[in-house]
């Protein structure tokens, strides 16, 4: 473990430190370079990048598909890239970079003292966008993540996120925390697109036609202790500009039926991914357990 650590470090503190500090224009040299490494002579996951392409868009033609991949290739490396500079960016360039279309969205939420849930999708920069929590008013931001295997690199990362606000719970202890904080105003954000590990659990959902199962874990926490929840619209404006438009899932889960909430927001996150098809995360397996007809 001692090894480990060090030899994490010293990658760290060598390597992607140091490419953090460089500015962004001269890091998207290289996330250029790296485009054609990784699109060209040694693919990474195009296989299932095209397949899902297709299983989403059946009616695009092959060319069409295949200018969806390739423009996809070039933001995921771009994504790369800005994780690495979430490292030293100060926060005067970030907020220049990220910005909140409509702030104040929440507002009647944080008069009336209440937490609420933001359930959003891998789209466009979501890790960029989850940063910007503190931009909402007087809000406590709260970030789930799935905890990485290396502890060194999830210390920094919960470290380097928490230079602008935002807090960062592992997926094992979420229950608690919500248990714990319940006297706190907090906006507590959910990538809900993931696929979930028992499908036999899952809420089953169409999505872009074929159904698929999906994790409930937002829809869980908001029927639970009946918070409001919003859908965050991550959108890229431009190479290295983002910003994040909230709209209304529901103020009252406990009038929905159950698996109301998760299909609004697939149906939501369907129209973000309809307005820009190359900033979704088209490598993740969201059709694995698809149910074919």
């Amino acid at each position: 473990m001692l090894i480990k650590n060090f030899l994490s470090a010293l990658f760290f503190y060598l390597v992607i430190k140091p490419l953090s500090l460089l500015p962004l224009p001269v890091l998207y040299g290289f996330s250029s370079g790296l485009f054609y490494i990784t699109y060209y002579l040694f693919p990474y996951r195009k296989k299932v990048v095209l397949e899902n392409i297709k299983i989403a868009f059946p009616h695009l033609s092959q060319n069409d598909r295949n200018a969806i991949a390739k423009k996809f290739f070039r933001h995921f490396i771009d994504l790369l890239i800005e994780t690495i500079k979430v490292f030293s960016i100060s926060e005067d360039e970030f907020k220049q970079r990220v910005k909140v279309a409509n702030p104040d969205f929440a507002k009647p939420f944080e008069e009336k003292n209440q937490s609420i849930i933001i359930m959003a999708g891998h789209t466009a920069n979501w890790e960029w966008l989850a940063l910007q929590f503190h931009q909402m008013g007087d809000w406590k931001g709260m970030g789930i993540y799935k905890q990485l295997s290396n502890k060194y690199f999830d210390k920094l990362m919960v470290e380097s996120r928490g230079r602008f606000g935002i807090e960062l719970c592992s997926t094992k202890n979420v229950s608690n925390y919500f248990q714990t904080h319940l006297n706190e105003r907090i906006a507590y954000g959910f990538l809900a697109d993931q696929n979930p590990r028992d499908k036999n659990n899952a809420y089953w959902i169409d999505f872009f036609g074929v159904r698929v199962p999906w994790v409930m874990g937002a829809e869980k926490y908001a029927r639970q202790y009946n918070m409001p929840v919003l859908y965050g619209d991550s959108i890229k404006i431009s190479r290295g500009y983002y910003k994040l438009e909230y709209s209304l899932i529901t103020n009252d889960p406990s009038k929905l039926d159950e698996g109301e909430i998760t299909k609004i927001f697939v149906k939501k996150l369907e129209e973000s991914i309809l307005k820009d098809k190359p900033s979704w995360l088209w490598t993740h397996k969201r059709w694995k357990h698809a149910e074919r007809k």
